[in-house]
C-alpha cells in the first residue's frame, strides 16, 4: 500500500478516537490557559547567558516580582551564591543593565488555528483563499531571547525594560471544516455542505509572551466518503496560522 493509504486506513479506523482525544486535551487545557499563558515570559529556570563581551553562560534564574537573581551551574547543580541581583522595581541603585541577552529553548505545546488557506490550482480551476473553522494542537521546540535593559530618568532611577522575541518550529494536527460543493468537486456533488476536515502539518511561528503567529504547509482529510470526489484531497496548502500557549 502507498504511504497516502495507509494514512487513510488509519484514519478511518481511528478518526473518532482522534478528534476526541484533541477535544478532551484541548478542554483540560484551556481552563488554565488564561493562567499559564503568560509562562513564555521571563521565569525562573535554566538560562543562556550574554552580556557584553563576557563569553556566553550557563546560568540559573530565580525570578520574582522584585527581582531577578542570576546564578552559575554546573550540569543544573547551582555553584554557590548568586552572582547578581537586577531588580526590577523603580528604585535608585547601582545596578544598571544595557544589552544583556538570556537565551533559552523549550518544548512549546499551542492550541492554533489556520485562519487563511491558499489552496493552489488544481485541475485548471482558479486557485482559493479559504477562512474555514479549524483548530489544532500544536507541539514544537521554541527559542526565546529576553533582552534586558535600563534607562534612568532625571532623578537617578532605573527603569527596567524586558523585551522577548522567539520563534519555533513543529507540527500540528486537529479537525476543522470546508466547504463542499460543485466547484470543490468538480461537478459530482450539487448541493453545498460544510464538511468535517482532519488537518495535518507543519509550522513555524514568530513568538510573543502570549499570543504567536506564523505559516503553516498542511494536508486536509475529508471525513466521509466525498473525498474519493474532492479535489483537495490529498494536496498541500498554505495558511496563516495563530496559537495560544498552553505551557
Amino acid at each position: 500500500m502507498k504511504h497516502f493509504e495507509l494514512f487513510d486506513y488509519f484514519i478511518r479506523r481511528n478518526c473518532k478516537y482522534i478528534v476526541i482525544a484533541i477535544i478532551v486535551i484541548g478542554g483540560l487545557s484551556s481552563c488554565n490557559t488564561l493562567e499559564k499563558a503568560s509562562l513564555h515570559g521571563l521565569n525562573s529556570g535554566y538560562y543562556k547567558l550574554k552580556y557584553d563581551t563576557i563569553k556566553t553562560q550557563s546560568v540559573y534564574l530565580d525570578v520574582t516580582e522584585e527581582k531577578i537573581d542570576l546564578y552559575h551551574h554546573i550540569n543544573h547543580t547551582l555553584n554557590g551564591k548568586q552572582f547578581l541581583t537586577i531588580p526590577l522595581n523603580t528604585i535608585n541603585d547601582s545596578v544598571f543593565i544595557n544589552g544583556m541577552v538570556l537565551k533559552k529553548q523549550s518544548l512549546d505545546v499551542d492550541i492554533t488555528s489556520v485562519l487563511l488557506k491558499y489552496r493552489p490550482s488544481v485541475y485548471g480551476l482558479p486557485a482559493q483563499l479559504t477562512t474555514d473553522l479549524s483548530m489544532a494542537l500544536y507541539v514544537g521546540w521554541r527559542h526565546d531571547y529576553f533582552h534586558l535593559r535600563s534607562k534612568k530618568d532625571p532623578l537617578g532611577k532605573s527603569h527596567r525594560k524586558i523585551s522577548n522575541r522567539g520563534f519555533d518550529f513543529g507540527v500540528f494536527a486537529g479537525p476543522g471544516t470546508t466547504l463542499i460543493s460543485p466547484f470543490t468537486t468538480r461537478n459530482n456533488r450539487t448541493d453545498e455542505y460544510n464538511g468535517m476536515i482532519i488537518q495535518t502539518g507543519v509550522a513555524g511561528f514568530i513568538e510573543s509572551n502570549v499570543a504567536s503567529f506564523g505559516l503553516a504547509v498542511g494536508y486536509d482529510y475529508l471525513m466521509n466518503p466525498d473525498r474519493e470526489i474532492w479535489i483537495y484531497s490529498n494536496k498541500p496548502w498554505v495558511g496563516f496560522i495563530v496559537g495560544i500557549a498552553l505551557n
